[in-house]
């Protein structure tokens, strides 16, 4: 008989309800802003506030409203064409203490956020923005490998007391030890060996030692600053909080980058192209604002300044680098103040140890260097230059000896905050080169959307004519069972952050015409049933339980090359193949489950049922 579990009912009810409450982000468009985030040594203020205020005024840019949103001031504005007008303006009236970028600001509830909802991730062919493809020189990364293994070896044959005259590079992956005495040539290979035992040794001819990297060590340098150069890219665009950027690696040694909701392309080549270092630096003793007047520096010294701008003396000799450091994090010290917790390598280390064994009571300085390419276009052309930002960023005593891990004290909790992000961000392992870039603009964007979501409802009004005229009843019931799969997939895709992009909306489209099929063959079994003489009742039952199993059978085969689409493409393909996945299990819900329930709800309690309308 035709029956249906109460169970099932709630929930249907209940995805429903949770269907509709995180689709419900998608009806609020988001606003055309500008995004200002200040950079180390700025603040975010109401004096900032009233600048930016003033000067839109005086453009005649009426704002919807100016506030601070997290970490950032966001101006949002009523069209694109005030979004980029305002823009320039601010950019060139608040200098470079800012970093300030286009975006589009959401504009969902804050309860319906507060309950996690938030609208789909839209790609760059949907939102616009930027797309850059990098390709990394691993040469570069290579050769900076060979100089702190170089220096490893020094180390080394300096703890061991091995007198050399050079460690030279020799070939492309060795290195040649030059000695002092050829007798010491069996002292140092113990000691290298003991140190460094991954490497091969090699007698020389002219007593020398040659050390060569394995090829294996070798390709592990080159992958290792291709991902370090894909974190430290990740870290420094989420930090700006630009829409949903997606960085990825590509092939052997390139990096694709897509800025959704950038438009300014001289600014996204400033963001993710600036290169920094840290270096730990001892202070020297000395007048330092006197140094900075007279300009009479001692020669073991040089003058830097911190955010304040106050003039600080350091020694030019470097303890530590950000290149030695293997973790940072935000600790307390034994009083229960902020401090930041950071990790060395074993060469970084011991260099730390030697410093410390001398310098206890001393102050030592953390240097933060930003080698920044700025874009200008002149008569047409595109200017590539770089600015070179030096600035001491804190300033503490050494407590005690210590090595490769310590705490760096006397901050703030924001500050501590704030140097632990630097020092796990790092800096590019290797240099980049731009080898493609394009623009999307925010038209073409909208216009895609557009023209994706009139795709998607046609193909739906189509479907529900052919089908109220075709099964009638049930044509009825098949439309509500396919509207209710298009609230679930966005739903989800919603819920869990996938990004929809323009073949997403083709997947989108498919995934209806494939609970389309689910429901005609669902429907054409009842026809049978009912041609072969069953009663109504028995006929809907029997046809729903075995077209089951045929539905369930087709819609693996689609989930089987899905997720081969999902897995071996890439870009356009991904977008494509996980939406046609969700699609496929919300079809398979629907069509089995929520048409049933629905057939029964309408034809269950009649008593005696003569006919169905199909």
């Amino acid at each position: 008989m035709l029956e249906f579990p109460r169970w099932k009912y709630v929930l249907i009810l209940l995805v429903l309800a949770l269907s509709v409450l995180y689709a419900l982000p998608n009806l609020y468009l988001k606003d055309p802003s500008v995004q200002i985030t200040a950079n180390r040594g700025a603040l975010i203020d109401d004096a900032l506030t009233a600048k930016v205020s003033q000067v839109l005024a005086d453009a005649k840019i009426k704002p919807k409203s100016i506030a601070k949103e997290g970490e950032s001031l966001v101006v949002r504005l009523t069209s694109l064409e005030d979004q980029a007008r305002a823009n320039t303006l601010i950019r060139e009236s608040i200098g470079d203490g800012y970093t300030v970028a286009l975006n589009l600001a959401s504009t969902v509830p804050p309860w319906l956020t507060r309950l996690g909802g938030k609208p789909m991730v839209l790609g760059l062919d949907l939102v616009g923005g930027v797309h850059f493809t990098l390709q990394v020189d691993k040469k570069a990364a290579i050769d900076k490998r060979f100089d702190a293994i170089a220096d490893d070896i020094r180390s080394t044959l300096r703890d061991a007391h091995v007198p050399y005259r050079a460690v030279e590079r020799s070939g492309v992956d060795s290195l040649k030890v030059v000695l002092a005495n050829p007798a010491d040539l069996a002292k140092a290979r113990a000691a290298l060996v003991k140190a460094q035992p991954t490497m091969t040794y090699t007698d020389g001819a002219d007593g020398s030692l040659l050390v060569r990297v394995p090829q294996a060590e070798m390709q592990q340098i080159a992958n290792s600053a291709i991902e370090q150069n894909l974190t430290t890219l990740r870290n420094r665009v989420n930090e700006l909080g630009v829409a949903e950027p997606i960085i990825q690696r590509q092939g052997e040694d390139r990096i694709v980058v897509e800025l959704p909701g950038v438009q300014d392309t001289a600014e996204a080549k400033r963001m993710i192209g600036a290169t920094a270092t840290l270096e730990y630096r001892a202070v020297v003793e000395g007048n330092a604002q006197e140094a900075a007047e007279t300009g009479r520096i001692p020669p073991e010294a040089k003058l830097y300044r911190d955010r304040a701008g106050r003039p600080i003396l350091l020694n030019k000799r470097v303890i530590a680098t950000g290149d030695q450091m293997v973790a940072a994090s935000v600790s307390t010290d034994q009083n229960g103040l902020p401090a930041v917790s950071v990790t060395l390598n074993g060469v970084g280390g011991q260099r730390m140890f030697d410093f410390t064994s001398a310098n206890v009571g001393k102050p030592m300085a953390v240097v933060y260097t930003e080698r920044v390419p700025q874009v200008k276009m002149v008569d047409g052309k595109e200017v590539r230059s770089f600015r070179v930002k030096e600035e001491v960023i804190s300033v503490a005593n050494i407590q005690g000896v210590f090595g490769k891990q310590f705490q760096t004290t006397g901050l703030e909790r924001a500050e501590a905050e704030n140097l632990a992000k630097l020092l796990r961000a790092g800096s590019l392992a290797a240099p980049m080169d731009f080898v493609e870039e394009y623009v999307i603009g925010p038209s073409l964007g909208a216009e895609n959307v557009e023209r994706g979501v009139k795709a998607v409802v046609f193909s739906f009004l189509f479907t529900l004519v052919f089908f109220g005229i075709y099964y009638r009843m049930f044509g009825l019931i098949t439309s509500v069972a396919l509207l209710f799969n298009l609230v679930i997939v966005v739903a989800v895709m919603s819920l869990f952050g996938a990004t929809m992009t323009l073949p997403g909306f083709a997947g989108l489209a498919l995934s209806v015409g494939l609970s389309v099929d689910a429901n005609v063959l669902i429907n054409e079994r009842i026809r049978e049933e009912l041609r072969q003489g069953v009663p109504p009742k028995t006929a809907i039952a029997m046809g729903y339980e075995r077209a089951s199993h045929t539905i369930m059978d087709a819609n693996l085969t689609g989930l089987i090359v899905g997720v081969a689409l999902y897995a071996f493409g890439t870009g356009p393909l991904k977008g494509f193949a996980l939406t046609m996945i969700i699609g496929i299990f919300a079809s398979m819900f629907t069509s089995i489950t929520v048409s049933r329930a629905l057939a029964t709800l309408i034809y269950g309690r009649r008593k005696k049922l003569k006919s169905v309308a199909i």
